[in-house]
């Protein structure tokens, strides 16, 4: 294992000396980080970490032979729409109208009959349903139409050589040279800028730690194997802590002049705040019922459920269970996660 990677300047250059690398081009001298380290120096950092980690010389080699970095992944990366400081949200029913749309719907519905005896045996053994299965399918990669073509290793090495997230993306850097040695090509490797690959867009440690081999050949592909893809997103709910029997939520009418102020929450999430402070403080069913907010769908009176109206009064809303933060999980956006329930009631009506 390599020391940490900050600061970074000097350990790069002398790494890059003492393993006898060979002169730095002008253009790739000319291309330097946040930190002002050069690409080509950096990257034999990220080799050395791969070694460190027990990957292979040949797939090192294989895998970044030839690489630069990508301009136009920093670009992508830097111009992601959303701020920390913006409060305002556009319209929740704006972005169902194009997410939960006939398109949408009607691929989900073919896969779901296409894939039905599949899907119930993956929901047998995880206990995840297979419309959810589905509409995730369907939200990632338009049901394996949409899947990315970025060389996953240049936009890693490129993205943890540019230092915004800097860790995060090495870390993913390496674990892509593990994929990779399961005898996967570097020309098979491709996604999302980000590094998000397959049906399911998985990052590489997520890849790592959840994709399932879900017919029984021994392998996990999420490319093209919809029986893998479908298990590794039935895995990923499943350590996501979904519930078994229960709903991702379900619509719920709403009293004239309810003041959902009353019932804010009061805790801060550690993680993502600004999706979680939208949604109320956490109680039961029979609770909400008492306070004139009555769930239109299947739900004990002891199942503890959120509110949320996220476009105000006299809009749709929703009594959300503990799986809606599962699909969070998975995406960390309300619009994300309101659409693929949304989506995966859709396919089954």
């Amino acid at each position: 294992m390599i020391p940490r990677l900050l600061p970074l300047a000097a350990l790069a250059l002398a790494l890059s000396a003492t393993l006898g690398a060979p002169p730095v081009s002008a253009p790739a001298a000319a291309q330097v980080s946040r930190d002002g380290v050069p690409f080509d120096a950096y990257l034999e950092l990220l080799k050395a970490r791969a070694r460190g980690e027990g990957v292979s010389e040949a797939t090192i080699e294989r895998m970044t032979a030839g690489l630069t970095p990508n301009p136009r992944v920093i670009a992508l990366d830097n111009n992601q729409p959303g701020s920390a400081t913006t409060r305002g949200y556009p319209p929740m029913s704006n972005y169902i109208a194009t997410h939960v749309d006939a398109a949408r719907i009607g691929g989900g519905r073919a896969v779901w009959r296409q894939q039905q005896g599949t899907l119930a045996a993956i929901e047998a053994r995880y206990g995840v349903p297979g419309p959810i299965i589905v509409a995730i399918f369907g939200h990632e990669t338009s049901y394996g139409r949409v899947k990315g073509d970025f060389d996953l290793a240049r936009s890693l090495a490129t993205l943890a050589w540019e230092g915004r997230r800097r860790e995060l993306f090495a870390g993913e850097f390496v674990a892509l040279m593990k994929i990779a040695e399961k005898g996967y090509d570097r020309s098979q490797l491709v996604g999302s800028y980000a590094g998000a690959f397959g049906n399911p867009q998985f990052l590489p440690s997520v890849y790592l730690r959840l994709a399932t081999d879900g017919d029984g050949d021994g392998r996990a592909d999420i490319f093209t194997n919809r029986a893998d893809t479908f298990a590794s997103i039935a895995n990923y709910f499943r350590d996501a802590g979904w519930r078994t029997g229960q709903p991702w939520g379900v619509r719920a009418s709403v009293p004239a002049g309810f003041d959902v102020s009353r019932y804010r929450t009061r805790l801060v999430s550690p993680v993502c705040p600004r999706v979680h402070e939208r949604l109320s403080r956490w109680m039961t069913v029979g609770e909400w019922r008492a306070a004139g907010v009555v769930a239109q769908g299947g739900l004990a009176d002891d199942v503890m459920v959120s509110f949320f109206q996220p476009d105000g009064p006299g809009t749709p809303a929703w009594l959300l269970t503990g799986n809606y933060r599962a699909i969070l999980e998975y995406n960390c956006s309300s619009y994300y996660a309101l659409s693929v329930g949304l989506l995966a009631d859709e396919i089954v009506n």
